[in-house]
């Protein structure tokens, strides 16, 4: 079998399995490093070797997935049922199902009882959501001895610290980060370092430094990377004709507005420390960041809210509706952050007093970000809005009796103004009789599973795919810079060229993380 030569980057097999068998090669070189050709010569017919759907083991993917939370297992179920992959390890530092939360106390549960076809499945725990590494194993498991019983899989293993896991597992190919957000960077750099590709949800990280590090090992490494959250882009076609054609102008402003946040936002700090859940490795569950006591309100699907943990909502949500307009556009370098943003007060002997808050994001802003001219485009201004705030009523609304929706998305010439959803969805010019004799066709919906399902194939054939952490730098950038104004409550004046903000230098401490022992790059 023809293969190129192997990823430098790759975790050598053991002495012991070297010199038992020194012709041994290693599955994730061979995935990485045969090419599309070679695949189509060398791959035996599935119905030759095992009947319909059947992949030979040498052809299959390895994968860890990594955070098995409820989100975590939502999106684990789809992936269970792909005959070209096999999920050979979860990691999560929580092991039974105490103290999650989700939109719903069945819902979960009851999409996990469909997919095992097991009515009875309970998440043990507290028995109300499910989560935790524990559940992430026995639906691994479970899955494969229903389903895929004839493939003889050995059981899914299962650890606490995925660098742990990193050093035990010697033939994975791929990683699936399902972590809070403070967590995905390292984990992926960890991953590359080892020459293993990485799917992961976003941000890519929640400091803009830490983000750039990953972005630059991507584009050194042999690694397939992808960002979960373009799958999700809408397409900016039509938009980008009306704006080409002149139909709104010169582009001056894109406003992008986000319901967001739907979770708990806390403007204190917790007091109360309440005891660690069973099972929980709380430092694990830290990991780069500072030492402080447990408390729920850090975890689970709040983590968000936290500068220290999360993004924001804009990181939650930016990612889907920016990334292609970001790159329809070419919007990079960004000069200005402008923030604006609410704040709470309280009463502490009989008088009233704003609380100083620079750990947790606020329950709504408003963050416009100024880009220079590049090439015939003008310089635009992208304005994001979160918490219910949204760009004031265009008057072209007001002609139709109209208002802006809870989400949408809106491109502002000096001649006029498109419109969409959330998702570039359904653009249109306003008012609606600017609208008569145009024809806007409709976007095929996507599956569940494309993305990753090209993330998949890009693995095989050793290349990138759509969504690469190679073409995500400017979106990145973005979200971490709005982080960094709210945080500081600042306009910042901002040298892209060297990633620095010029006007308040304290601020510049928010673009990079001060690493625990143990948690640095260089060290995991």
């Amino acid at each position: 079998m023809m293969t190129q030569k192997s990823n430098t980057l790759d975790i050598p097999d053991s002495a012991s399995e070297k010199k038992t068998n020194p012709n041994l090669l290693n599955r994730r070189k061979f995935i990485g490093g045969i090419s599309t050709a070679a695949l189509a010569l060398t791959v035996v017919p599935r119905h030759v070797l095992g009947g319909n759907g059947f992949v030979a083991p040498s052809d299959k993917i390895t994968l860890a997935y990594i955070g098995t939370g409820t989100q975590g297992l939502r999106e684990l179920q789809p992936l269970l049922s792909i005959p070209e992959l096999q999920i050979v390890a979860v990691c999560d530092p929580q092991k039974y199902a105490f103290g999650y939360y989700d939109w719903g106390k069945t819902g979960l549960r009851d999409e996990i009882r469909k997919t095992l076809k097991s009515p009875n499945w309970t998440s043990g725990g507290d028995n109300t959501v499910p989560g935790g590494l524990d559940n992430g194993k026995e639906i691994v498991d479970t899955y494969y001895s229903k389903f895929r019983a004839d493939q003889k899989f050995r059981s899914c293993a299962a650890y606490a610290d995925f660098r742990e896991m990193f050093e035990k597992e010697k033939d994975l190919n791929a990683v699936k980060v399902m972590t809070p957000d403070h967590l995905h960077g390292v984990i992926a750099l960890a991953a590359m370092k080892r020459g293993i590709s990485v799917t992961t949800h976003k941000p890519i990280s929640n400091r803009l430094e830490e983000g750039f590090q990953v972005i630059e090992t991507a584009k050194k490494s042999k690694a397939t990377t992808h960002l979960i959250a373009w799958d999700s882009n809408g397409s900016m076609d039509q938009v980008m004709k009306w704006i080409n054609e002149g139909a709104i102008g010169a582009l001056k402003e894109v406003h992008n507005w986000s319901n967001r946040p739907v979770w708990p936002q806390y403007p204190t700090l917790p007091t109360d420390t309440p005891p660690v859940p069973n099972g929980m490795d709380w430092d694990l569950w830290l990991g780069p960041e500072a030492e402080r006591s447990y408390h729920p309100y850090y975890t689970n699907m709040v983590f968000r809210g936290w500068y220290d943990f999360g993004g924001g909502s804009m990181a939650d949500m930016g990612h889907y509706s920016l990334w292609t307009v970001f790159k329809a556009l070419g919007l990079e370098n960004p000069t200005i952050v402008e923030p604006t943003y609410s704040h709470v007060c309280g009463l502490r002997d009989s008088t009233a007093f704003r609380v100083k808050n620079d750990f947790s994001f606020p329950f709504a802003s408003s963050v416009r970000i100024k880009y220079p001219a590049k090439g015939s485009r003008p310089a635009v201004d992208l304005i994001w809005y979160d918490g219910g705030m949204r760009p004031p009523v265009p008057e072209e609304l007001y002609e139709d009796n109209k208002e802006l929706d809870p989400e949408g998305m809106m491109f502002v010439g000096d001649k006029g103004k498109i419109l969409a959803g959330f998702h570039v969805d359904k653009p249109r010019l306003i008012p609606e009789k600017r609208m008569v004799g145009q024809s806007v066709p409709e976007l095929p919906k996507r599956e569940r599973t494309s993305g990753f399902l090209q993330f998949m194939d890009a693995v095989k054939t050793g290349k990138q795919c759509p969504g690469s952490f190679t073409e995500a730098w400017s979106l990145t950038e973005a979200v971490n810079l709005y982080g960094v104004a709210l945080r500081t409550g600042r306009m910042l004046k901002y040298d892209a060229a060297n990633r620095k903000i010029t006007n308040v230098a304290d601020a510049n401490k928010y673009l990079s993380r001060a690493y625990r022992k143990g948690w640095k790059p260089d060290e995991i």
